[in-house]
């Protein structure tokens, strides 16, 4: 049984005020929930149960889909597949390494051509005369590992990024059996890819069951792909993959319109959405989401900031 998201304009709070020698300049409005190994709530404020967009939150969902469809591949490979990466060239030989494993190339790949994410690797690429690529995109190792499901599966890789194709029907039946949830719309991701609207409590559910899974299940596959290569999930120079670097077991996944997903070896999750979309909020009430989840302070001062204080509804 699956229950129905409610769509409606979200009902955000303030999160987050921006200050300035002392005084408050801005504020971000924003929902989140923290949910308990067994579901139960911990802690929420905003609209958890509202229609969202996940973005490339959903990519550790996604990349659980495919593994229960059979793709089977190294942690790295897992972990490039649930990754926004940074286009470092670790990163693109991971997506490239996938792609070759089952007779694929960067011209099969569906979403479209870009520059690296990163802002130094973008430098470095443009000085050196290089065109945007689609290795080079930061959703090109999901679709990596779309490309190899579908060549395992013996489907047509043309459309593979229909919503009506047999791989993303699967996905979203994936999707809704993790959720809990019942997928009230479907959008277009700005890779190409169908984009599954759900709740952030529905996300923090799934994410738990990824952190918890047994060994050997499709969901340990990605989960064990994360936490051995956090670096691989996002880049060097980006807060997601120090988190996880930081907070021993923890899976963690960034996307736009500053969405984040955490969740705890014990199966304690989070989820957010800034309202604003800005990322400048996102990590400051991540920490304070995760210190409701029992996360020590020392370990999440680094991701806090003296200009931004968490209201008084969150601070624990």
């Amino acid at each position: 049984m699956t229950e129905e998201v409610q769509q409606r304009e979200p009902r955000h709070v303030p999160l987050v005020h921006l200050l300035r020698d002392g005084m408050v300049e801005g504020v971000h409005h924003g929902s989140v929930v923290v949910l308990a190994p067994d579901g139960s709530t911990i802690f929420e404020a905003g609209d958890p149960d509202v229609a969202m967009y996940p973005r490339s939150t959903a990519k550790p969902l996604q990349a659980t889909a495919m593994a229960r469809l059979g793709l089977r591949l190294g942690p790295p490979g897992y972990a490039i597949a649930a990754a926004s990466h940074s286009g470092e060239p670790r990163h693109l030989e991971a997506a490239g390494a996938v792609l070759a494993s089952r007779g694929f190339t960067e011209d099969d790949l569906g979403n479209p051509a870009d520059l690296p994410y990163d802002p130094a690797e973008r430098d470095t690429w443009v000085a050196a005369g290089r065109r945007p690529s689609r290795l080079a995109h930061n959703c090109s190792g999901k679709h990596a590992a779309m490309l190899a499901v579908c060549g395992e599966q013996r489907w047509d890789t043309d459309g593979y990024l229909d919503p009506a194709h047999p791989l993303q029907r699967a996905i979203r039946e994936t999707v809704e059996d993790m959720t809990g949830q019942t997928v009230p719309r479907v959008a277009e991701d700005g890779c190409g890819a169908p984009l599954f609207a759900l709740s952030l409590r529905g996300l923090a559910r799934a994410a738990s069951q990824i952190a918890t899974a047994p060994d050997g299940s499709p969901e340990a596959l990605v989960a064990n792909g994360i936490r051995q290569h956090p670096d691989l999930v996002a880049g060097s120079r980006r807060d997601v993959t120090r988190l996880m670097q930081a907070v021993p077991g923890l899976i963690a996944k960034d996307g736009f319109e500053a969405v984040q997903l955490a969740a705890l070896p014990n199966g304690t999750a989070v989820a957010l959405k800034i309202a604003d979309g800005s990322d400048r909020a996102r990590p400051a009430v991540l920490a304070a989401a995760l210190a409701r989840a029992g996360v020590s302070a020392e370990l999440l001062t680094p991701f806090t900031s003296p200009t931004l204080r968490i209201t008084r509804e969150l601070a624990a």
